[in-house]
């Protein structure tokens, strides 16, 4: 995936705070299950496309979409994490590209989108369940319901990134091992010339390009905790790519046995029909199995998606860009305001449809890509010579390539946005430009409390001299 670099980094402040000597550090293990739950989670969610598009667009859009967005985006993650070992990730890219200002805009674009992925995963999580407990199809049970799930998923964030991420690598395994089952038991009834069917003609090309692009990116989420891992200059790399190689298997196997053990009506192909699925190929229990499977992929989506956005805003705090209480951490070292905060968003948010989260997150999300890449290639040239631990091999020049296809997926996204998405998300855009300068003015009336924490590596935009 790039180039290593087994030298120290230069420039950097060596000096370890008391909290990173008493915080326990995520390793390999737990870090790609992280990753495969703010990417992934498992096929849960991928059935539109078929929907959209039939089984063979459908397949192909799952090994060909990772070379045009994941893979890109997940080099970029891998040297920019490593460049800036820091939590706030993306945040602190564009702040040390751009400036402050487009720094906050990235991390309110982000940070909103984040929290609109996160109200996706109650409502997955109650549309595998109705099937079984139609009460959860509607109403106050359906209320009560997200509610409890977001008490109990924020509290597991609560006590701490370790315990997440050692959940997240057992929740990864419940949710795999299900469609292995699956895939064992459809053999007999595979049969290949269902995975060609396409009509080229009634392909829902919003609905497919939403569904791909949802289902593989976030990739550059992790970065934003990249002050928990241990030894971020190896660990990190490592365990992107690894992420990469489950995500795409995690969604093409099942697709593949879907598509190809059972009869094709494109209709049925929408939220939760694995579930149907199994109940076809294996009977009642293997229906519970696969529920059981989205229940606690969800589960592990929720608290991995958490840890991301809260942890942004400690890393925002730190710099300066919000104010100081944000940087705050209870006592298992985790960002107290930031997961109260991010909590609240997924409450009010995850009233919304599956559709309507989808096209307004990827559209917030898009802006932020934009601003990444601009940052990635901007970074390149201004200082050539910042220590990379990781290094993407082709110098500027292939920075440039490499960004080319994925920016053109994002104005396909961007153009086949509905009116209403594109209104709602452009307003959310808007307040992010008017509230940064608003903070700005509090903090000169000292109305709150701002402050750069002292623990942060050098900032290479002010200590150029010692990079050469």
């Amino acid at each position: 995936m790039g180039e290593f670099d087994d030298g120290e980094y230069a420039g950097i402040n060596e000096v370890t705070s008391p909290r990173e000597n008493n915080a326990r550090k995520v390793s390999v293990l737990p870090l790609l299950f992280l990753i495969f739950y703010q990417v992934s989670g498992g096929p849960f969610g991928v059935e539109d496309t078929v929907r959209a598009a039939g089984p063979l667009l459908a397949l192909l859009g799952f090994l060909v979409f990772p070379f045009i967005w994941s893979v890109p985006e997940a080099l970029i993650t891998a040297e920019m994490g490593t460049m800036f070992p820091e939590n706030g990730g993306y945040v602190v890219w564009v702040s040390s590209a751009l400036g402050p200002y487009w720094g906050f805009q990235q991390g309110w674009m982000k940070w909103l989108s984040g929290v609109i992925d996160n109200a996706l995963y109650p409502v997955l999580f109650l549309d595998y369940l109705k099937s079984a407990i139609p009460a959860l199809g509607g109403g106050l049970p359906r209320v009560l319901a997200v509610l409890a799930l977001t008490v109990v998923l924020t509290y597991m964030n609560y006590r701490g990134l370790t315990i997440v991420g050692w959940v997240a690598v057992s929740l990864g395994i419940l949710s795999i091992l299900p469609f292995v089952v699956m895939g064992l038991i459809s053999i007999p009834k595979l049969r290949p010339s269902r995975w060609y069917v396409v009509d080229v003609q009634s392909v829902d090309w919003n609905l497919y390009l939403n569904t791909l692009f949802w289902n593989l990116n976030y990739w550059d989420s992790i970065s934003t905790l990249a002050g928990e891992v241990h030894n971020p200059k190896k660990t990190l790399p490592k365990a992107l790519f690894y992420a990469v190689i489950l995500v795409v298997l995690s969604y093409f196997f099942p697709l593949l046995i879907g598509t190809g053990a059972v009869p094709l009506e494109r209709d049925l192909w929408a939220d939760g029909y694995f579930s149907d699925i199994a109940k076809i190929l294996g009977g009642v229990w293997l229906r519970v199995w696969i529920q059981g499977a989205a229940a606690v992929s969800n589960m592990g989506m929720f608290v991995a998606e958490m840890s991301s956005d809260s942890f942004q805003l400690l890393g925002m705090a730190e710099r300066g860009l919000l104010p100081e209480f944000f940087s705050k951490r209870s006592r298992y070292g985790t960002p107290l305001f930031g997961i109260l905060f991010s909590a609240s968003g997924v409450i009010l948010l995850s009233w919304l449809s599956f559709q309507e989260i989808v096209a307004a997150e990827n559209f917030l999300y898009c802006f932020g890509m934009i601003l990444e890449f601009i940052a990635f290639v901007l970074l390149r040239i201004k200082y050539p010579h910042a220590p990379r631990p990781f290094k993407i091999p082709g110098g500027t020049v292939g920075a440039i390539l490499l960004c080319i296809p994925p920016t053109i997926l994002i104005c396909v996204v961007l153009a086949l946005s509905s009116f209403k998405v594109m209104v709602v998300s452009l307003a959310t855009v808007a307040i992010g430009l008017v509230m940064q300068p608003c903070l700005k003015l509090i903090e000169n009336k000292r109305w709150l409390k701002f402050s750069v924490s002292s623990d942060l590596p050098d900032d290479i935009t002010t200590h150029e001299p010692l990079l050469r």
